[in-house]
């Protein structure tokens, strides 16, 4: 019963963590200054859409869920390990891959916010040719 609140616990912070998104910081140069707020983001959401459409974002969604797979197997192969030594082999996997996946998926979904670097070295091109500065990303 322990183990379903822990689950429920981990899908919420998951969900809370994969809201922020990352999104380029721009230097105020004379371009900048000159189309103003409204029309960078407009060209940030633009660019950030060129880079889905041409195949530079990884999927996140995906990423979390190889990262939790691979997570659990070292986890379980951890634990039977253990469990081997302690004389309980199979509750020792199963606890392992527990604890394996779940600090997975936490910690993958927690850089889930932040880019790829191919994508972000894409949004920031294609800023550039549009005359501003990208100086990072938050």
């Amino acid at each position: 019963m322990v183990r379903i609140q822990y689950v429920i616990l981990t899908i919420l912070v998951v969900a809370l963590l994969s809201c922020a998104q990352q999104r380029p910081v721009l230097y105020p140069n004379a371009h900048l200054k000159y189309v103003g707020k409204s029309v960078s983001e407009r060209d940030i959401d633009a660019c950030i859409q060129l880079a889905v459409d041409y195949g530079a974002q990884e999927n996140s969604e995906a990423k979390v869920a190889k990262d939790t797979g691979k997570g659990a197997a070292v986890g379980a192969a951890g634990g039977a390990a253990v469990g081997a030594v302690t004389g309980n082999l199979g509750h020792g996997a199963a606890v392992g891959a527990a604890g394996g996946g779940a600090v997975a998926m936490t910690r993958s979904a927690i850089n889930s916010g932040k880019p790829d670097p191919l994508f972000k070295k894409f949004v920031e091109q294609c800023l550039r040719d549009k005359g501003y500065q990208p100086v990072g990303w938050r």
